[in-house]
């Protein structure tokens, strides 16, 4: 399993120490951008993404959780993002948005909510390097991860077999030790891990903990 670990979970007063202390074991660092819109939170943006690159070079997994996510596509390209990931719930213009993250040379992802079937991306996945099925409801850390979402994961790999296409398959919210197994099992390449490495008293083991169960 590759895991993400997600900013959203560090401590904010030193993200760029927290980075570190992730960065070597990380497949990729998950970052979480929100707007108070879309979910009922903020977190950060371009800014913080920006200021964060030069500290590592593992790839940047950028989670738009906003609306119009067409708007700041360049922004976060430029800030250093190498996969971008936006809602399917949130965008009207899926196709177009997924061309322009290509057209700048990055990966492109789609992610959905718990309520949205997984039926509802498939119309996309010969433009997708990723699907990133949410495992809570998007907004914040800490909830509990919804073991019924893997069956969205078991679908999505029958689908793409009898395609015979393949784009990456996430999973993102309440991650741990024990549901990871399933996951793994049910099928999924990328688990998003925040407060289950940011809390470990030592987040580079738990990386590697994860990775191999």
């Amino acid at each position: 399993m590759k895991i993400a670990p997600s900013m959203l979970a560090c401590d904010y007063t030193r993200m760029g120490e927290e980075l570190r202390r992730v960065a070597r074991e990380s497949d990729y660092i998950h970052l979480d951008v929100m707007d108070g819109r879309f979910v009922p939170n903020i977190s950060f943006g371009p800014g913080i993404i920006r200021a964060l690159r030069p500290l590592t070079d593992k790839p940047f997994d950028v989670h738009l959780m906003i609306e119009s996510p067409r708007k700041y596509i360049k922004d976060m390209a430029q800030a250093g993002a190498d996969l971008i990931t936006f809602h399917l719930e949130a965008e009207s213009y899926v196709e177009q948005t997924l061309k322009q993250i290509r057209d700048l040379g990055l990966m492109a992802g789609l992610s959905i909510k718990p309520g949205t079937p997984i039926e509802e991306v498939f119309p996309y996945l010969p433009l997708l390097d990723l699907v990133l099925i949410m495992t809570v409801e998007p907004g914040f850390g800490g909830q509990t991860f919804m073991e019924d979402m893997l069956d969205k994961v078991r679908v999505l790999r029958e689908e793409q077999a009898l395609r015979g296409i393949a784009p990456l398959i996430q999973l993102d919210g309440g991650v741990n030790e024990e549901n990871v197994k399933l996951a793994a099992q049910a099928g999924a390449d990328i688990c998003v891990a925040g407060t289950s490495v940011f809390r470990a008293s030592n987040p580079g083991e738990m990386i590697r903990r994860l990775q191999w169960c």
